[in-house]
């Protein structure tokens, strides 16, 4: 019976320590979309990135400018069509009907390329700031003893926060990190929390 005794204490011993363990356990959260909001290098990188995507607009723009000045130029022609100049009219309409589908082949074309172009500009661009963020995030939850930082910005559609009831909120101490006002850029949304 003693020795059933001491097992039972022992037993006890060990969950109450594991609860102990697991209750000194330090939770945190953040909003990734109001430090990217505020950092300097994400807004640089999304005003290059939207620079470069009007200037390949308007290059596309260009291009349908001149398919529809040329599309209503044969529209035009095919209007003077008569018994008398059928042949010179109908070589033109053939000649502007091919000169228009490889204009429409090179406008599909050049989209391609644009969408290419900004999506590999965002490869190029977006890295460094994302690696600068993460270096920031964990040395500000290494320095509180977190063992756990939620996002619970907007972008991340909330998923990564499914029970809420506190925490530490560290989006000003990693702004501060990265050398950034603590004014918030915008005011974030409400988090619905679920809360047990």
């Amino acid at each position: 019976m003693r020795k059933l005794i001491n097992v039972f204490f022992v037993a006890a011993g060990l969950l109450l320590t594991a609860n102990v363990a697991n209750a000194q356990q330090k939770l945190g959260h953040l909003n990734s979309d109001e430090i990217y909001a505020s950092m300097p290098e994400a807004k640089n990188a999304q005003t290059t990135l939207e620079t470069l995507a009007k200037t390949k607009q308007a290059e596309i723009d260009k291009m349908i400018a001149e398919y529809q000045t040329k599309a209503a130029a044969a529209e035009a022609k095919q209007k003077t069509l008569s018994e008398a100049n059928k042949d010179v009219v109908i070589k033109e309409l053939q000649a502007a009907q091919t000169d228009l589908q490889d204009l429409e082949k090179r406008i599909g074309e050049a989209r391609t390329k644009a969408n290419t172009d900004v999506t590999a500009k965002q490869g190029e661009l977006f890295p460094p700031i994302n690696q600068k963020l993460a270096s920031a995030m964990g040395a500000v939850a290494k320095e509180k003893g977190l063992a756990y930082v939620f996002d619970i910005s907007v972008a991340q559609g909330f998923n990564n926060l499914v029970y809420f009831d506190g925490g530490e909120d560290i989006t000003a101490a990693v702004k501060a990190k990265l050398g950034i006002s603590n004014t918030p850029a915008t005011k974030p949304a409400a988090t619905p929390v679920k809360k047990n």
